[in-house]
Order: structure tokens, then sequence, then C-alpha cells
């Protein structure tokens, strides 16, 4: 099978990238991207829409057959001809497909124009594929801010999967089983762009299978702690999974965080969410 190169930062898989994916069918598809998005090398954020083994799962669900990623320190000043070169003689692909305001090499300086004109001096096709989106383009950095501003439901549209991670239950305090409500908690990864601190109605994935949940993320002003956690209610869930991979999807925000006064405040604000959320009482 012949193979093509899709060029892309691939952060969140958003309908861009997955019209940039599209162009690549019936061929042994390499996905090249970055270990940072190259604008957070010119003091753009760092935070991300996906984790890298998110990334991954969601570039191969999509049908991509290998994932090169480069370390963008060792490669942003290489001139737009070497990075193609360096490609060509790595996969002698068939095909490059981009989006279309893709640019690469030092500065910036490649542009659609120019790999298509050197696609054509070497005999590969090229495809592009054309803007998406009615008024502004679609955007890695347009969706991180949707969710730091916590519309995460909007984010959610474009995002392929939705916006969520995959990472280990911790062994909390056990306070909210002490409280009436038992959770699971997961450290939030430093990689990701941050939600708007405060209560979700979410989603969660253990063994392939769905539940209905309500997420509140933050640093639990009531019960201070020193990092980002999310603690999640399940809707008929009780079972132990210490230690064992969850996924948990952001679904669409629903309240601020906010800090109690007393354990009784906290616990009628909590019943009163989950009651409104997932429709049970407790």
């Amino acid at each position: 099978m012949k193979t093509a190169i899709a060029l892309g930062t691939f952060d969140g898989l958003h309908k861009g990238h997955r019209a940039v994916l599209g162009k690549t069918q019936g061929f042994y598809t390499v996905a090249v991207t970055f270990d940072i998005p190259p604008k957070a090398f010119f003091g753009g954020s760092r935070e991300l829409l996906m984790t890298p083994r998110d990334k991954e799962t969601g570039l191969k669900a999509l049908g991509v057959s290998e994932i090169f990623t480069l370390d963008f320190n060792r490669i942003f000043d290489m001139p737009a001809e070497s990075f193609f070169e360096m490609l060509k003689e790595k996969y002698n692909p068939a095909l490059f497909a981009c989006g279309f305001n893709y640019r690469f090499g030092a500065g910036a300086k490649g542009d659609t124009k120019l790999l298509s004109e050197l696609c054509e001096k070497n005999g590969i096709d090229f495809r592009c594929a054309d803007r998406v989106g009615e008024c502004e383009p679609i955007s890695s950095s347009s969706l991180r801010g949707m969710v730091a501003s916590g519309d995460v439901k909007g984010a959610n549209e474009q995002i392929f999967g939705g916006f969520g991670f995959s990472s280990e239950v911790l062994h909390g305090d056990a306070r909210g089983k002490t409280l009436g409500f038992p959770t699971i908690n997961q450290q939030f990864p430093d990689v990701l762009v941050k939600p708007k601190f405060g209560v979700y109605k979410s989603r969660v994935i253990i063994d392939g299978k769905e539940y209905d949940s309500i997420t509140n993320i933050g640093v639990r002003p009531t019960y201070k702690t020193d990092f980002v956690g999310c603690e999640t209610y399940i809707k008929n869930f009780s079972a132990d999974i210490y230690g064992k991979i969850v996924t948990l999807k952001f679904m669409e925000f629903i309240r601020e965080e906010e800090k109690f006064s007393t354990a009784e405040s906290l616990i009628n604000a909590v019943k009163s969410d989950i009651k409104s959320v997932l429709g049970v009482e407790i």
C-alpha cells in the first residue's frame, strides 16, 4: 500500500484535522505532528486539548497507521525544503496532505503553495483540505479558549470524542463516601487546558462501558488541595476501581466552584446538583 503523509498538530482532532485525514483514505497514513503546538514555542500556551496518549488513540481510531511525533525544539530552524526532504527520504510517500493554512519550516516560511511545488517537482500527489467553519476557521487555539471559559458543550461539537482525559483512579480522603455520596478521584493532567473550575455534567467510561456522572474540577476550596483534581459521582455504580485507568468526559458546565462554610451546606449543594443533573436522590 502506498504511503500518505498527513501534516498537522492534530490537537483535539477537530473537523479541520479530520478533513486532512480524509484526504489520505486508502493509503498507509503517517500523521506527522509535534510534541507541542509550534505557537507554544514562540510564547503561546503549551496547554493541550488532548493528552499525547489520547491523541494517539484518536488518530488510530481515525485510520492513521503510524504517528511520527517531532521535537519542535530540534527542528524549528530547519528550512522548509529540508523539512520536506526529511519526510520524503524517511517515508517515500505518494501523497502529502495538509490544511489550507498549514505552515512549515524555519520562520513558518513554507506554505501550501511551496509544498504543492515541492510535491510536483518530486512526482508526489498533493491534497489540501479546504477551510472548515462558516465564519472563522476552526482552530485548536479557539477550542482551548472555549474549554477554559467553561463552554465544553460547544467545544465538544468539534473535538473528536469530546474534551476529557484518561487517567488512574486515585485513593482520595474518602470524604465523599463519609458525606454520603461516594466518588472517584483523578488528578487533572498538567498538559491539558484547564476547564473553568466548577461542577460539570460528565460521562465516565470504565472497561468500555459508559456511565452518566457529575464532576467537580478544581482545588476544592472547602477542603483545599494543592493540585487540580476531578471528583466524580457516577450514577448507578459502586465498584472498587482504585488504580484502574478510567476515561472522564466533560459534557456541560453546571455551576462555578464554591467554598462552603459547613459540611452540611456542602452536602446539600452536592445532593441538589446530583438530583438536577442525574435525576438521582441520595
